[in-house]
């Protein structure tokens, strides 16, 4: 396992830095998201076509290049700049399903590393919480194809996908009970309709609708009546990703309330004076070097064994939702009431973190998940 960025990760890093510099101060970030789309087509372009970021971390044999390092270093900088882009949910939650089980899907890939393509994951229902496997909306069978009817709800980013990958339940074939299947809908499909709002991170997501969606048989990606294992590897791939961008919203935190604590002045001396806030700050900056090791194991577990992948990110999502609230909340206290306003970016990375905090699956779903799967090691 490599612990240090090398040479290219590097580069890497500094290319994002600087563009995201250029282009995403805090102002200009929160009009973005407030104004249409809500996210900015030119940034995505530059991304794709200027650095070819938008092939890392997919297979070689479609064009893609570098590892887990390099995941970590693409989001830790998307979470150093509070990007609002999709780069998550499309280039390191969908796309590697797409490439490694999606027979035909070359040409959505190629869309993809070109900036074309889109994705985001489909799964919420009402009523559904940590267990993918209740996922319920239906998909019947129709000549070779297929018709989903149903509901989605909380697509992050949706609104801003030219694809969706949708979970449905199919009914298995020869009379076997229905298993769950996982096919690719163009946004634009006849019977889709979304109705999308901004979430509390000011990122937009979508309650898409299913009227009879026709799809043809390509669409399905994987096995018929055995997708879970697919979704349980899109859930851990999600979190190294997420479990990234923390560590670098994390990182972010911690500098501005250093910086702001050195500036300012209470009964005539700088706040960072005082012994019990620079015991805090070392506590925060201690939870931040464990979100940063938890996020680099889940980053180069991902393509090796289900369960070492599993355990990792279990234990990544743990760690941020932990070490993220006590970051975020005495960053906050800290820089005292004005820690949430609108003007300070502070507040904005607070908020986005606590939407990483309650997604992916609760706190108390993974510790069960993580203590089965150490249960099963040790039996």
């Amino acid at each position: 396992m490599q612990f240090e960025p090398g040479e290219e990760q590097q580069q890497l890093r500094s290319g994002l830095d600087r563009l995201f510099a250029q282009v995403n101060d805090h102002a200009a970030r929160i009009a973005a998201l407030r104004g249409e789309p809500g996210w900015r087509p030119e940034l995505w372009r530059r991304l794709a076509q200027d650095l070819g970021v938008l092939g890392v971390g997919l297979p070689e044999a479609v064009g893609g290049y570098g590892n887990g390092l390099d995941q970590l270093v693409v989001m830790e900088a998307v979470g150093r700049a509070l990007v609002p882009e999709p780069l998550a949910e499309t280039l390191f939650q969908c796309a590697p399903l797409l490439a490694r089980h999606a027979a035909g899907a070359s040409d959505l890939i190629g869309g993809v590393m070109a900036g074309d393509v889109r994705l985001a994951m489909a799964l919420g229902e009402a009523g559904l919480r940590d267990d993918l496997a209740t996922i319920a909306m239906p998909a019947h069978r129709s000549g070779d194809g297929w018709v989903l009817t149903g509901e989605k709800q909380v697509v992050i980013a949706a609104p801003w996908a030219t694809h969706l990958l949708v979970a449905a339940r199919t009914a298995g074939q020869g009379g076997e009970a229905a298993g769950l299947s996982l096919f690719v809908v163009p946004v634009d499909a006849p019977g889709v309709t979304l109705q999308a709002y901004r979430m509390l991170d000011e990122r937009r997501a979508a309650d898409v609708a299913f009227a009879a969606v026709a799809v043809p048989a390509s669409a399905l990606v994987g096995p018929e009546d055995g997708a879970l294992p697919l979704l349980e590897e899109w859930r851990d791939r999600a979190i190294a990703a997420a479990a990234a961008e923390a560590s670098g919203l994390l990182e972010r935190l911690l500098d501005d309330t250093v910086a702001y604590a050195k500036q300012r002045e209470q009964f005539g001396q700088k706040i960072g004076s005082f012994q019990a806030l620079q015991h805090r700050m070392v506590d925060m900056y201690l939870q931040l070097e464990l979100v940063r090791s938890a996020a680099l194991l889940a980053c180069q577990t991902l393509d090796g064994d289900a369960a070492t992948r599993t355990r990792a990110a279990s234990a990544a999502k743990i760690t941020i939702a932990e070490a993220g609230r006590f970051i975020g909340q005495n960053a906050v206290q800290i820089h005292g009431g004005m820690g949430m306003t609108d003007e300070l970016a502070i507040g904005h990375y607070f908020k986005r973190m606590t939407v990483i905090e309650h997604s992916l699956g609760s706190t108390s779903w993974h510790l069960g998940r993580r203590a089965a799967l150490d249960g099963g090691a040790d039996g």
